[in-house]
């Protein structure tokens, strides 16, 4: 290829060189201009005694380059190995997933012919954080962090996502009607955000806006999630296209930007030259347009939809009485050369190439976070989780009363987040690990660390088994905690 932009290429695991050989076989075939420095990820290297996956000098490339084309890994099952992917986006800042989800009737089946959707997927916070513990012998847990920054740079990606991409609408789904402190502040930024920019919005609960999705994706345009839901969403959107094996998705950060199918590595079919190259091959054309070679990506991808025209598909999404051809993975990319230069004559022709300056110019501005000042941030107690098998809760009430001291005094017990002291039922099933919510008895006084630390101290001395504490704040008088479900 010619010398052009540099980019970090790894051909990944299972289908992975495949689909990575045609792709590239396009690339070169379409004139992209391409400096390509090759590593090596995935399942050889996590053997290599690497448990993240990657080596030392593939960072060194990431970094210099700025710009990965990735082939779908294998990650060794089994304790103490990282998930690669996820490894890479948080570690070099890879905030937004971009995910779009098209349908191409009739050439593939889909039950929803009008689909285009866009997933913007927020990439490092929420559940994805990784932060696991075992607290006791019944309970263990997984902590979800969301911060503002995180929250308003995704939400402010999606809309100038919009902006920049003439769509009309940015929705955003959470589940801040039971997690009001995490999703609330997630939906809480977004209408913050949307107030800035002419361009319609709504909210929906995550459950009725993924049934929603998949009765009536055509109701959507943009839409962005946090981490976990934007994780499970974006792979129910791309198959409500017709199949998953053609969604490509971009990872977007200030620094690095990364590019790959959505799909896994597929070891099953693994060197039968059957593996449908689509995903990684869409994913090259927004590798295209991020690196402001929009002429290559406008030829590739109306070629890529010329060919599905014609009916040369491979196996996943051939059919009989529709496809004219079922082809391997090289002839399906020895295809899509023959048609470059040429564009859909039913499925709509991709626009790339209009207004280049001011696109470019937009997409290589970096999201800035607005700042706010500090908050009032009062402790005005704590929750302090305790490990015991054999008590009830008002034999723990008792033995916790016992240690309290004048200033900080037991107000609640609950388990997995159900009031169970004062005045718990009979029917709550109680397991091993106890909230115990300790505040002066005036309840808005503030109380300092030395009154915390004397507390556990006393509860240590009364042989209490506390495995985790978490201060109880207010910021700017707004209590920063949950109730019990039932307090």
């Amino acid at each position: 290829m010619t010398t052009g932009t540099p980019v970090t290429v790894a051909y990944g695991d299972g289908i992975g060189p495949e689909i990575m050989r045609a792709t590239l076989h396009v690339l070169d075939a379409a004139g992209a201009r391409l400096d390509l420095e090759r590593v090596e990820v995935g399942l050889d290297v996590y053997r290599d005694g690497h448990s993240s996956g990657i080596a030392p000098d593939t960072w060194e490339s990431l970094r210099r380059t700025g710009v990965f084309l990735k082939g779908p890994i294998t990650t060794p099952q089994g304790g103490g190995y990282k998930s690669l992917n996820v490894t890479i986006r948080k570690s070099l800042g890879m905030y937004a997933n971009v995910r779009p989800c098209v349908a191409y009737p009739p050439f593939v089946a889909t039950r929803h012919p009008s689909m285009d959707v866009v997933i913007v997927r927020e990439n490092e916070e929420d559940l994805y954080a990784g932060i696991e513990h075992r607290q006791t012998d019944d309970v263990v847990q997984c902590l979800k962090l969301y911060s503002r920054q995180g929250c308003e740079r995704i939400v402010r990606y999606a809309f100038e996502y919009a902006r920049r991409n003439n769509r009309r609408k940015v929705s955003c789904f959470t589940k801040d009607n039971i997690m009001k402190l995490t999703d609330g502040l997630f939906h809480r930024v977004f209408e913050e955000v949307a107030a800035e920019y002419d361009l319609q919005h709504e909210h929906y609960i995550i459950d009725i806006g993924t049934a929603l999705l998949a009765d009536s994706p055509e109701m959507f345009d943009v839409i962005v999630l946090p981490n976990l839901y934007g994780d499970i969403l974006s792979d129910v959107a791309a198959q409500l296209t017709g199949s998953v094996g053609l969604g490509g998705s971009a990872n977007i950060g200030d620094h690095c930007a990364m590019f790959e199918a959505i799909h896994g590595s597929a070891p099953g079919i693994a060197g039968q030259d059957i593996a449908n190259p689509s995903g990684l091959l869409l994913a090259s054309v927004m590798m295209l347009v991020h690196i402001g070679q929009r002429e290559v990506a406008e030829l590739v991808h109306n070629a890529w939809l010329r060919t599905l025209e014609d009916g040369v598909h491979t196996a996943d999404i051939y059919m009989a009485d529709t496809s004219a051809q079922c082809v391997g993975t090289a002839e399906f990319g020895r295809a899509v050369v023959a048609r470059l230069g040429q564009r859909p004559e039913r499925l709509r022709a991709v626009r790339y190439i209009p207004d280049v300056a001011d696109a470019a110019e937009d997409a290589a501005a970096p999201i800035t976070v607005t700042a706010h000042p500090p908050a009032d941030k009062r402790m005005v107690g704590v929750d302090v989780f305790v490990h015991d098998r054999d008590a009830s809760a008002d034999d723990l009430a008792e033995r916790l009363q016992k240690a309290q001291g004048d200033d900080l005094q037991l107000l609640m017990i609950s388990n997995r987040g159900v009031k169970v002291w004062p005045e718990g039922l009979p029917e709550t099933m109680c397991v091993d690990h106890w909230r115990c919510r300790f505040q002066h008895p005036q309840s808005d006084r503030e109380v300092d660390h030395a009154q915390v630390i004397d507390l556990l101290t006393r509860l240590a001395d009364a042989g209490i088994d506390f495995v985790k504490t978490e201060q109880l704040y207010t910021f700017d008088g707004e209590p920063a905690y949950s109730l019990g479900q039932g307090q």
